[in-house]
């Protein structure tokens, strides 16, 4: 049997589940109202890095494959484009989904320069018509320039976006392409 005191505090439990619910999917500004991290708290700055950074990446992709497409290419170049591809891609895939869970169309909003940060069509071409050890140089040479830029991106989000998400992301970038320049650096010096 239920006795007054029994019945207030399972009245009390229900109340504050509903409660918590409740507080756990409203939205707040800036927000989407789903409780997933990644659609928490987000700031143009973390709209900006999630767009410009996953147009960033593509280009990156980009590179690596019409470096796979090549023969000739030193072993340890094709390894790291494998790399790179590999990680990048599902990079991008996070980072659009980000900003549809935002609301936030990949292409619609950016408020990073992007002028500088992306290779050039000649470049590109330049890259697609190389071959053997000067595509292994070339590419090397590039995908460092490439991924300077793309830190100078990370570590704008890390000191300006709220986004937990993106800012751990952006973090990852810093140490993954910071580690990867000195690779290319390597490579190049012994080619």
């Amino acid at each position: 049997m239920y006795t007054p005191r029994k019945i207030f505090v399972i009245l009390a439990i229900v109340g504050s589940a509903v409660t918590v619910s409740a507080c756990s999917t409203a939205a707040t500004p800036g927000t989407t109202g789903s409780s997933s991290s990644a659609s928490a708290a987000f700031t143009k700055a973390d709209v900006s890095f999630a767009t410009d950074m996953s147009a960033h990446h593509q280009q990156a992709v980009e590179m690596s494959q019409m470096l796979l497409d090549k023969s000739d290419i030193d072993p340890r170049v094709v390894t790291l484009a494998q790399e790179i591809k590999a990680a990048q891609g599902p990079e991008i895939k996070q980072m659009k989904s980000w900003l549809s869970d935002w609301g936030q169309k990949p292409d619609s909003m950016s408020g990073m320069d992007m002028g500088g940060t992306l290779m050039s069509d000649s470049d590109m071409n330049d890259l697609k018509s190389s071959t053997g050890l000067a595509a292994s140089k070339l590419f090397l040479t590039q995908m460092t320039v490439h991924h300077k830029s793309a830190l100078v991106m990370a570590k704008t989000e890390v000191d300006s976006g709220k986004n937990a998400d993106a800012v751990t992301l952006a973090k990852n970038i810093i140490s993954t392409q910071t580690t990867e320049i000195t690779t290319m650096s390597d490579i190049l010096a012994s080619l």
